[in-house]
């Protein structure tokens, strides 16, 4: 990685043309990408009500009695972590598909388990069946799975060196966009109701249609064509177009230079040239390093609480006094925070340089979690003002985490590992990545319920009363609007039972 701003002179020379087919080449593969990993975490927390209301419904008109919440829970967190369970196979699924398949028609190919996602979520009421829900979001997770390591890879060989890191951030920032756009789509005015909640969670169907529709157009990765495939021409032809012109010569002899780089040493070890699995990058003390590296980055962007910090959200703004019918307008102002944030790291990231931005991001974090975590301790103790402060350090947590770990992170391998390596790279951070999504416990608890569980680790047993009301927001079977969050349901005008 160059933690510097300024790079060679030979490395910073523009390549003849535009970059016109480079830059639809980055949105077609990132909209049907990465873009659907953001969209499809945001989606689902809009109608978390009306599907639990679902489950139970479902339930009494198959069996004749209703479920307990915590039943109903136990069929949600299903629902929930079968996305985090299906990145995983796609992450494990996306390196022998970027090797067999290469990296644009994987992409495409990638779309299949979305459309068969948005099927069942569609057709769930109508088989009245919660469970086509679970394999739907499983199916989902594993596009997600898939895109998220194949899309940056696809960046990473496709852009030029002067180029290289910012376009492949914009895997980034088009995850923020789809986080962004999720929750624009989500609200009460849209897509956020009872009626049409199956027709939320299946409208990632349509920037898949719209990928389906574009990508086939553009042109492979050069180096995929070159040094997997061994097609020169090929190679030629895509790279030219990639640079609006000309294949660079420069640009050219690198990739011969690598080709011929794993020829010698395939033939020095007497096995034929081919791609490493992630067995051998384990067994390889040279690559150990740069392992490492990765499996760090991968398991701390996911632990380091991004998802939880947009969970929590809603409650802090309650507890500022933010009406709650207008609670999701503010969640919103937080995914709008990553995208502006991942837009000027993107800006950046020539400039300042990986390091910078990655250890700057965490930096940031801690001091911001240190605040909050005060904030939060002075405010359950009544001083004024806290839940402002609190409110504040939500934006400036998700700002510091799109400023640098959100990106930098997905294009890691792409840079520390060559051609042979990077596939089996993205499989080991991948997998990492997602298996700390899962082991992420605290979705799915209030504030007040982590206060109390803490509490009586440290021998306390009184048990606050704060945020009661959400956690019953309505009897199972009834269907409430947003605005009832925080009024008894028996009471509230919107709320209707549907029995």
């Amino acid at each position: 990685m160059n933690s510097r701003g300024d790079n060679d002179p030979e490395e910073t020379s523009k390549p003849p043309g535009n970059a016109r087919i480079l830059g639809l080449t980055v949105c077609c593969a990132a909209i049907g990408g990465t873009f659907q990993y953001g969209y499809n975490i945001s989606i689902i927390n809009a109608p978390t009500l009306y599907i639990q209301g679902f489950i139970n419904d479902t339930y009494v008109e198959r069996w004749g009695t209703s479920l307990d919440t915590p039943q109903v829970t136990l069929v949600w967190t299903l629902i929930v972590s079968a996305f985090s369970l299906g990145g995983l196979l796609g992450a494990l699924l996306a390196g022998p598909m970027a090797v067999h398949c290469g990296r644009k028609n994987s992409l495409l190919l990638n779309n299949f388990f979305l459309f068969v996602g948005a099927v069942l979520v569609l057709t769930c009421k109508v088989a009245k069946s919660f469970e086509v829900i679970i394999l739907a979001r499983f199916l989902v997770g594993m596009n997600s799975g898939v895109s998220m390591n194949i899309q940056p890879m696809y960046f990473g060989e496709s852009a030029p060196k002067h180029l290289r890191g910012a376009v492949a951030f914009s895997s980034a920032v088009f995850t923020a966009f789809g986080i962004f756009l999720g929750q624009v789509v989500g609200v009460t005015e849209l897509l956020g109701t009872e009626p049409l909640w199956p027709y939320l969670l299946a409208s990632n169907a349509l920037p898949g249609l719209i990928q389906l529709l574009t990508l086939p157009w553009l042109p492979e990765s050069p180096r995929y064509l070159l040094i997997d495939r061994g097609d020169r021409d090929a190679c030629v032809r895509a790279l030219g177009r990639l640079r609006g012109g000309e294949a660079p010569v420069l640009e050219m002899e690198e990739m011969l230079q690598e080709q011929q780089q794993q020829l010698s040493t395939a033939l020095n070890s007497g096995s034929a040239a081919s791609a490493k699995t992630p067995w051998s990058l384990f067994k390889d003390r040279d690559l150990r390093s740069q392992l490492r590296t990765v499996m760090a980055a991968s398991s701390a962007m996911m632990l380091c609480g991004n998802d939880s910090i947009y969970f929590y959200a809603s409650y802090i703004f309650l507890e500022a006094g933010i009406p709650p019918e207008k609670i999701q307008y503010f969640t919103i102002g937080t995914g709008a925070s990553e995208l502006t944030a991942s837009i000027l790291s993107n800006l950046l990231i020539e400039r300042v340089g990986r390091r910078y931005l990655l250890i700057g991001g965490y930096s940031l974090m801690s001091c911001w979690s240190v605040v909050f975590t005060s904030a939060l301790i002075f405010q359950s103790r009544g001083v004024a003002g806290m839940t402002y402060l609190s409110m504040a350090c939500v934006f400036a947590y998700i700002l510091s985490f799109g400023l640098g770990p959100a990106g930098v992170t997905g294009i890691l391998p792409a840079e520390i590992f060559d051609q042979a390596a990077r596939p089996a790279a993205y499989m080991v951070a991948g997998s990492f990545m997602w298996i700390s999504l899962f082991l992420v416990e605290t979705k799915g608890k209030t504030l007040a319920e982590i206060t109390a569980e803490f509490n009586r680790r440290n021998g306390r047993k009184k048990e606050p009363q704060v945020d009661k009301p959400i956690r019953d927001p309505y009897p199972l079977g009834t269907a409430c609007s947003f605005s009832s969050l925080s009024h008894d349901p028996d009471t509230d005008p919107d709320c209707k039972n549907s029995e």
